[in-house]
């Protein structure tokens, strides 16, 4: 093959890999979801869940919390909680994911958003009022500003918790979710706040 053609065809990857880093930036403006490949210091190379892969960092002003596996049993009345589910028409909400956000952000965000986990799905944080078995898994319901919610948990509902984390946790194999970020001028994201996976994959 000439070299010449050899020289196009990368140069045409390169800039495919490029524009694809750049759609995912672009399309998910709140949150990046992926597995981080390589880490050098406080600059990451990530795998997005669509396939880009996207240089990131963190510094000093950066926030990591880690996310551990927890149950309903961790969840007690008036505990905060965000639920990343589909609506039902019946206006309930079957939960995929609840997580328990750090105390510092108890309140934080309170009401019903869309969310783009999942296609339809939505975020719901509220507080937990109570629970009971139902042919569906466990009802429990829900309170926040806009009133009472139903939330149907599943077998295959994950639950975790938030916990301190250390940045030394950002290694090759962690499962993250970055919620706040910037786009430097080197096209490489600084990473503002973010989920690091303990032994499990960010599900919200």
């Amino acid at each position: 093959m000439p070299i010449m053609t050899m020289a196009r065809r990368a140069l045409g990857a390169a800039a495919i890999l490029t524009l694809a880093a750049s759609a995912a930036f672009t399309q998910q403006p709140g949150r990046i979801r992926g597995q981080i490949e390589k880490a050098d210091g406080g600059v990451m190379v990530l795998k997005t869940r669509e396939g880009a892969m996207l240089n990131v960092k963190v510094d000093d002003k950066s926030r990591v919390t880690a996310l551990v596996k927890a149950t309903l049993a961790d969840i007690k009345p008036d505990t905060f909680i965000g639920i990343a589910g589909i609506p039902r028409p019946d206006g309930s909400i079957e939960a995929f994911s609840i997580h328990i956000p750090p105390a510092a952000v108890r309140g934080q965000g309170e009401g019903v958003r869309p969310r783009d986990a999942r296609p339809g799905s939505s975020m719901t944080n509220a507080y937990f009022e109570s629970a009971v078995a139902s042919s569906d898994g466990n009802v429990l319901t829900v309170k926040n500003k806009d009133g009472e919610k139903k939330v149907i948990v599943t077998s295959a509902t994950a639950i975790a918790a938030a916990a301190p984390a250390d940045k030394a946790e950002l290694k090759p194999g962690a499962q993250i979710i970055i919620f706040g970020m910037e786009k430097q001028p080197d096209g490489t994201i600084l990473i503002k706040s973010m989920y690091v996976g303990r032994g499990l994959t960010p599900a919200m």
